[in-house]
C-alpha cells in the first residue's frame, strides 16, 4: 500500500507539473530561428543599451544582423522635443499614452539612423521598423515601496506606480498589432537597498503583467535582462526546446559591475546569447498568429446604443438595414482622408490615416488620434472630385470603435463645391470604449450647422454629395482619444413606405469576423483536473494486488 501511494504521488506531481509549462509550449513547437526575411528593428535606450549594442562590448547589433535584423536605435537627444532624454519608467506614458504619442511613435517607426557605436553591414530592406525594443536604465531598479504593491496611479518611481504604467501603456500596445514591442526590463544595481522591489517587479512583468490585463495579442514580450545580470545562473533563455527563465542564484544585485553600476562586456555578451533566440521565438510567434490583424471583441459584449442622446439601449439581431454600396473600405485607392485643425488656437495634434490598427474588416481602417484644446476645433475629411448621386439609399454606415470613453465625434456631410459648400452634421457621444460599433445615420438626422446660413434645417440633397468627414468639437474642457473607422458604406432602411422612419440613427452591435482562438499563460493548477493514463492506473492495479 505504500509502495503504492508513493508511485502515485509520483506520479501526480509529474503531471501537475505541467501546469508551469506554457500552453504554447504544449500546443505547438516553439520556432527559435532567424527570420528568413530582413526585419526592421529599433532600439530605445541610453548607455546600457549603448554599450550592449556596441561591437567592441556587448556585441548586440552584430548578433541582431547574424539574425537577419537591421538595426536602428534612439540616445539622448533623439526625437521630437527631445523624447529620447527620457526613457525612464515614468516617462514610458509620454511615449504611448499622451496626445504626443502619434508624433513620437511615427518619428519611432520611420528611425533609420545609428545613434551608438556599431557598424551595420546589412542591407536596408526598406519600410519602417517593424520590431520596438524599449528599456529603462539601471536607476530604475531603485523602486521604493513594497514588493507586492498592487498597480496604483501616480508617476513615482515605485513599484506600485511603475506596474501601474506599465498596464497603461498595453493600451497603446493594443491599437498597433502591425508592430512587435519588446519590453526589456532595467539592470540591477550594485546597491541592494531597493533590490528586492526591482526583482518582485521585473518577476511581475514576465509571469504576471499580460495575463493580469487579459492581454492576448501576441505583439508584446519580456526579456528579463535584469534577471540574466544577477547570477551566472539566472537566465532567460531557450535551452533544451524549452522557454527557461530561472533564478538559481538567490541575489537580487548586479553580478556584472563594470567600474560602475553599468553591466560589464562578460555580462552584456551572456545577455546577447540570451536574447537572440528569444527574440526569434518572440517574433516568430507574433508573425504565426496574424500579427497585423486586430483582435475582435466578441458581440455579446457589445452593448447597443442610441448616439444622439448618449443613452443605452439593449438591441439584438444585425443593424436595421440592408448594407447597399462601400463608399471607404480604407483598402483601395480612393479619395484620401486628411487632416484640417483650427491652428488659431493651437489645436496640432491630430493624426489621420490609414492604419491595420483600425481594421474591422480587410487589413486596414482609418486611424484618428486627436487632441482638442478648449474652444477649438479639428477634422478628418475627404472630398470627391465632382458630386456624388447616393439619392438611392437612406443614408450612411460605417464601424466605429473608440479608444476611450467620453469621447465626442462629429458626422459631417457636404454638398456644394469648395468656396461654396454647405455643412450637415450630427454628433454622436460615446461612452463604451474598447468595442467595435455599427453607426448608423438617415440622411434626414443631418442638420446644416449653425454657422452658416440656413442652420438647422434638414439634409435633403443626397444627389449631391461632395465629401465627408469626422468632426473633433472640443467645447469647455477639450476632446482628445483615438477612433477607428472601417466599412463606410450607404445602407437602406428596412421600413415600409407606409411607415415613417426613425429620426433617430442607432448605434448597434457589430459582428466581428471570427478570429482564431489565441493560447497564452499557463494551465490552471489549484483546482484543476489531473489526467493520468489509463494503462498506468491499470498497471498501479495490478502491483497493489
Amino acid at each position: 500500500m505504500k509502495r503504492f501511494m508513493f508511485i502515485l504521488t509520483i506520479i501526480l506531481l509529474v503531471f501537475s507539473s505541467l501546469a508551469f509549462i506554457p500552453t504554447e509550449q504544449l500546443n505547438q513547437e516553439i520556432n527559435a530561428n532567424p527570420p528568413k526575411d530582413t526585419v526592421k528593428l529599433i532600439f530605445i535606450h541610453h548607455s546600457t543599451g549603448e554599450n550592449w549594442l556596441n561591437d567592441e562590448n556587448g556585441g548586440l547589433a552584430r548578433a541582431l544582423q547574424q539574425n537577419n535584423y537591421f538595426p536602428s536605435d534612439t540616445n539622448y537627444g533623439w526625437g521630437p522635443d527631445s523624447i529620447g532624454d527620457r526613457t525612464d519608467i515614468p516617462n514610458w506614458p509620454e511615449w504611448f499614452r499622451s496626445p504626443n504619442t502619434p508624433q513620437i511613435m511615427q518619428a519611432v517607426f520611420n528611425e533609420n539612423d545609428l545613434h551608438s557605436p556599431y557598424e551595420r553591414t546589412l542591407a536596408d530592406p526598406g519600410g519602417e521598423n517593424q520590431i520596438i525594443l524599449f528599456k529603462s536604465c539601471f536607476p530604475n531598479s531603485a523602486l521604493e515601496g513594497n514588493p507586492d504593491d498592487p498597480p496604483t496611479p501616480g508617476s513615482d518611481l515605485n513599484v506600485g506606480n511603475a506596474k501601474y504604467i506599465y498596464n497603461e501603456i498595453l493600451q497603446y500596445f493594443k491599437t498597433r498589432p502591425d508592430k512587435l514591442f519588446v519590453l526589456i526590463t532595467a539592470p540591477p544595481l550594485i546597491d541592494s537597498t531597493h533590490a528586492a522591489n526591482a526583482r518582485a517587479l521585473t518577476g511581475w512583468l514576465v509571469n504576471d503583467w499580460l495575463k493580469e490585463n487579459n492581454y492576448t495579442l501576441p505583439n508584446v514580450a519580456v526579456f528579463d535582462f535584469y534577471n540574466v545580470l544577477t547570477g551566472p545562473n539566472n537566465h532567460h533563455r531557450f535551452v533544451n526546446g524549452i522557454i527557461e527563465h530561472a533564478v538559481n542564484d538567490k541575489r537580487n544585485t548586479e553580478y556584472y559591475p563594470s567600474e560602475d553600476d553599468h553591466p560589464s562586456r562578460q555580462g552584456n555578451q551572456k545577455a546577447t546569447a540570451e536574447f537572440l533566440p528569444m527574440l526569434n521565438i518572440f517574433y516568430n510567434r507574433w508573425k504565426s498568429a496574424g500579427a497585423a490583424q486586430p483582435v475582435e471583441p466578441s458581440t455579446a459584449e457589445t452593448p447597443a446604443m442610441i448616439p444622439d442622446d448618449g443613452q443605452n439601449n439593449q438591441s439584438s439581431g444585425s443593424p436595421a438595414g440592408a448594407v447597399e454600396g462601400m463608399l471607404f473600405d480604407f483598402e483601395s485607392d480612393q479619395p484620401p482622408w486628411e487632416a484640417s485643425v483650427d491652428e488659431a488656437t493651437g489645436t496640432t495634434a491630430l493624426d489621420c490615416q490609414a492604419s491595420p490598427a483600425a481594421a474591422f474588416s480587410g487589413k486596414q481602417g482609418l486611424q484618428i488620434a486627436f487632441n482638442v484644446p478648449a474652444s477649438s476645433w479639428a477634422t478628418c475629411s475627404s472630398f470627391y472630385d465632382s458630386p456624388h448621386d447616393l439619392s438611392k439609399s437612406d443614408g450612411v454606415q460605417f464601424m466605429l470603435k473608440v479608444d476611450e470613453p467620453g469621447v465626442v465625434l462629429h458626422l459631417d456631410v457636404f454638398t456644394g463645391p469648395n468656396g461654396d459648400r454647405a455643412t450637415y452634421a450630427r454628433e454622436i457621444p460615446l461612452q463604451d470604449a474598447g468595442k467595435w460599433l455599427t453607426v448608423q445615420t438617415l440622411w434626414s438626422d443631418l442638420k446644416r450647422v449653425d454657422w452658416e446660413t440656413g442652420g438647422g434645417s434638414v439634409f435633403n440633397h443626397p444627389g449631391e454629395i461632395t465629401g465627408f468627414a469626422f468632426g473633433f468639437p472640443a467645447g469647455e474642457k477639450g476632446n482628445s482619444g483615438v477612433i477607428y473607422v472601417d466599412d463606410f458604406q450607404t445602407f437602406n432602411a428596412k421600413s415600409s413606405p407606409s411607415e415613417p422612419q426613425s429620426s433617430k440613427p442607432t448605434v448597434q452591435p457589430a459582428e466581428p469576423s471570427p478570429t482564431p482562438m489565441q493560447s497564452r499563460g499557463f494551465l490552471p493548477f489549484c483546482g484543476s483536473i489531473v489526467f493520468i493514463p489509463l494503462g498506468i492506473l491499470v498497471i498501479l492495479g495490478r502491483r497493489r494486488g
